[in-house]
């Protein structure tokens, strides 16, 4: 006697939901991170009492040109997490391109806010790395 049962749906690998869920997550933080960066280059841009400069450093700007540094890409950073969130390719891309600039722009900003600097950094290598390794989008379009 033989049973007839509907084919069942291939199974995603068991990173895949992992790595999604990653990406999920790494969207949020670039909101997130993208927000508090917009308020960061207020801050600088508005009052420059704010912040201490800690030690000599090798690279000197004024902390006005800083704060449109971090305004501007806090904008852009922010936006594209918008789009990791609606799933886009370009806001994937752009995740990645967006989070690699901030680890760099966060590492010259370290005699400012060294500690925000740092977590900053952090944050955006996680973003870095969740974004890299999700391949759902490349199963997707059928590239992988």
């Amino acid at each position: 006697m033989s049973q007839n049962t509907a084919p069942r749906p291939p199974h995603a690998a068991s990173g895949g939901t992992a790595a999604s869920s990653g990406t999920l997550f790494a969207g949020v933080l670039m909101v997130v991170i993208g927000i508090l960066d917009i308020l960061q280059g207020i801050a600088a841009i508005a009052e420059d009492d704010v912040y201490a400069r800690v030690g000599d450093y090798v690279f000197k700007w004024d902390l006005t040109s800083w704060g449109w540094v971090h305004l501007i890409l806090g904008i852009l950073v922010g936006l594209a997490g918008a789009g990791i969130l609606k799933g886009s390719e370009w806001g994937r891309m752009g995740g990645i391109t967006l989070a690699s600039l901030n680890v760099v722009a966060q590492f010259l900003f370290l005699p400012y806010h060294p500690w925000w600097a740092l977590f900053s950094m952090a944050v955006s290598i996680f973003v870095i790395w969740a974004l890299a390794t999700d391949d759902t989008s490349f199963r997707k379009s059928g590239v992988a």
